[in-house]
C-alpha cells in the first residue's frame, strides 16, 4: 500500500507540471493573439485598470517563462514556486472581484471565460493545491526541512496577496484621482427602456418639472413641447411674447419651476411667463448681451458674453433686484491663445443644488462656481489636452478667425446632483475603435469628491446620433435624431447623486 501511494504520488510532480505548462501556453497564446482585446478587458478590470499597459505584457511573459522553466528537471522546482505564486495571485485578485467590486469584469482568455467567477476560483485552488502538494515533494526528495519548505511557500503566498492588493489601492486612486487616460466602463450602467419619435430632429431640452420633459425646438422658435416622463404624449404649446417686434436670431427657452424662460441674448432681453400659461413678459431688457445664459431663480441669472474691454469671453451675473444688475467676473474664464474660441464651451447648472459648472470645448478643465459666480475648484477630464489646441488668425478690425477646425474635447454635458456626464470626443488608452465607430463617449464626474466615476456608452441608432442629454434620478433622456430615448441608472450610478444640499469646498483663490 505504502508503495502503491508513493508511486502515485510520484507521478504527482510532473502531471503537475504538463498541466501547469499546458494551461500557461494556451492561456498564454489566446492573450497574444488577441492582445489589444486582453488589455482593453484588463483597463476596465476595477483593481488593474491603471496598470493595464504594463500588467498584460507582464503576466503573458511569466506565462511563457515559467512553461520554460516547468519542461526541464532541473528547473522545475522554480517553475512550479513561480506557478504557485501566479496562481494565487489569480485567486486573491478574483477574491477581490467577487468581495471588493462595484461590478464584475471578464479579462481571461480561451476557455477559462466558459467558468463563471466563482467556478474560476475553485479552478485556480485546484491548481494552487497541486502545484503546493508537488513542491513539497521535490522538496522532500532534496531532504528539504518542513519549516524551510514553510517559510518557502508562505513568503510567495504573501507577497502575492501584497503586490495584488498594493496594485488594487494603488489603481483605485489612480483611475479616481489622478487618471491618465483610462476609461473604466460598468456593466449595465444603463437599460434602454424607451422611445419616442418626435418627428423632427431639432427638438432641444428645455428643462423638466412636475414629471413633463420641455422641449424648444430650433425652427419653431416660440413653440414649447411638454412631454411626459413615460414618453407616452407630446403637447405642443405657441409661446405668446407682450414684445415681439425685434430682430431675433437666436430665441431659446428655458424652465426653471414654475416659470419658462425666453430670451435671445443677441438682443438684450429676457421674457418670464408661467408654465401653464403661453403669455410671455420681458423682465430685463437692454441689461445685458450675451452667448449663454442660466436660470439661477425667478431674478437672478449667470451668462456668458464678450467683454467689450478685452475681446474675450466673460462670465457674468444678471440680478434684477440688484444695483448695479450686472456684474463680470474677469479671472474664471483664462485665457491662453486669443481668449474667445480657446474660451469657449458649455455653462451648466445643477437644478437640484444650485450649483454652476463651465465646461471647456478644448481643454480637459472644468470650473465649480457658486450662485454668486464665485470659484470654488478646478476639475479635469480624464484627458491629457491641457491646452486649447486652437489656430486662430487676427483680422484688421481686431476680431479674430479660425484658421482651422479646433480639436474638440468635450462635447454635450449635463449636470444633475453634482454628477457631471460629459461627453467626449478623445479615444482614451485600450479603447475599441469599433466602439468609438458605434456610440458616443459619455463620462462621469463628482464635482464634490473631484472623482471620475466612470464612463457608459450610448449607441447611434443608423446615421442618428446623440446630440443632448437630460437627467433625473431615475433616467437619463436622450435626443437621438428625432427620437427622445429614455435609459434607466444603474443603482452605481445613482448612488453617486449627491443629495440634500450641495457640498460647500473651500473655496479656490483667485
Amino acid at each position: 500500500m505504502k508503495k502503491l501511494l508513493t508511486k502515485h504520488f510520484s507521478i504527482l510532480v510532473p502531471v503537475t507540471s504538463y498541466l501547469y505548462i499546458l494551461l500557461f501556453v494556451y492561456a498564454g497564446f489566446s492573450k497574444l493573439l488577441d492582445y489589444e482585446n486582453f488589455t482593453v478587458q484588463l483597463a476596465q478590470s476595477p483593481l488593474l485598470s491603471a496598470y493595464a499597459g504594463m500588467v498584460a505584457p507582464t503576466v503573458i511573459c511569466m506565462e511563457f517563462m515559467l512553461s520554460l522553466l516547468l519542461i526541464f528537471r532541473k528547473t522545475r522546482l522554480t517553475g512550479l514556486y513561480g506557478s504557485f505564486f501566479l496562481m494565487i495571485a489569480f485567486t486573491i485578485y478574483i477574491y477581490l472581484i467577487l468581495n471588493y467590486s462595484d461590478f464584475v469584469p471578464c479579462s481571461c482568455g480561451g476557455i477559462i471565460e466558459k467558468l463563471n467567477w466563482t467556478e474560476h476560483m475553485i479552478f485556480n485552488l485546484a491548481f494552487v493545491i497541486l502545484a503546493l502538494l508537488a513542491i513539497v515533494l521535490l522538496e522532500k526528495e532534496k531532504h528539504t526541512r518542513r519549516h524551510i519548505v514553510l517559510l518557502k511557500t508562505l513568503l510567495p503566498s504573501l507577497l502575492a496577496v501584497g503586490v495584488v492588493v498594493g496594485l488594487f489601492l494603488s489603481s483605485e486612486h489612480i483611475i479616481k484621482k489622478e487618471n491618465n487616460f483610462i476609461r473604466r466602463f460598468g456593466q449595465h450602467s444603463l437599460r434602454d427602456e424607451k422611445a419616442l419619435d418626435l418627428g423632427v430632429n431639432s427638438y432641444y431640452f428645455a428643462g423638466i418639472a412636475d414629471g413633463q420633459i420641455y422641449l424648444g425646438n430650433y425652427t419653431a422658435p416660440l413653440v414649447l413641447t411638454s412631454v411626459d416622463t413615460s414618453l407616452t404624449t407630446k403637447v405642443p404649446v405657441k409661446l405668446e411674447l407682450d414684445n415681439n417686434a425685434l430682430p431675433f436670431r437666436s430665441i431659446r427657452i428655458q424652465i426653471e419651476a414654475p416659470y419658462f424662460y425666453v430670451y435671445d441674448g443677441n438682443i438684450p432681453i429676457i421674457y418670464r411667463g408661467k408654465l401653464g400659461d403661453s403669455q410671455a413678459r420681458t423682465i430685463s431688457f437692454e441689461d445685458c448681451y450675451f452667448s449663454q445664459l442660466q436660470v439661477i431663480d425667478s431674478v437672478n441669472f449667470a451668462f456668458r458674453a464678450q467683454s467689450r474691454s478685452t475681446k474675450s469671453q466673460v462670465l457674468g451675473r444678471l440680478g434684477l433686484n440688484r444695483e448695479p444688475k450686472v456684474t463680470l467676473n474677469y479671472g474664471l474664464l483664462e485665457k491662453q491663445i486669443d481668449g474667445m474660441f480657446d474660451t469657449d464651451g458649455k455653462l451648466l447648472r445643477d437644478n437640484s443644488t444650485g450649483e454652476l459648472t463651465y465646461i471647456y470645448s478644448y481643454r480637459n478643465e472644468i470650473l465649480v462656481i457658486n450662485k454668486e459666480l464665485q470659484l470654488l475648484q478646478k476639475l479635469h477630464t480624464i484627458d491629457t489636452i491641457s491646452h486649447a489646441q486652437v489656430q486662430v488668425r487676427r483680422l484688421s478690425d481686431g476680431r479674430y478667425k479660425l484658421d482651422a477646425p479646433p480639436l474638440q474635447v468635450n462635447k454635450t454635458s449635463v449636470l444633475y446632483k453634482q454628477v457631471l456626464f460629459n461627453e467626449s470626443m478623445l479615444m482614451g488608452k485600450f479603447e475599441s475603435r469599433k466602439a468609438w465607430q458605434q456610440a458616443a463617449i459619455v463620462d462621469m464626474y463628482s464635482t464634490g469628491r473631484q472623482e471620475y466615476l466612470g464612463s457608459f456608452y450610448i449607441y447611434h441608432r443608423g446615421e442618428n446620433k446623440m446630440s443632448q442629454m437630460l437627467a433625473t434620478d431615475n433616467y437619463l433622456f436622450v435626443l437621438r435624431g428625432s427620437e427622445i430615448v429614455r435609459y434607466r441608472f444603474a443603482q452605481p450610478v445613482t448612488a453617486n447623486f449627491k443629495t440634500g444640499e450641495a457640498e460647500n469646498p473651500k473655496q479656490s483663490k483667485q
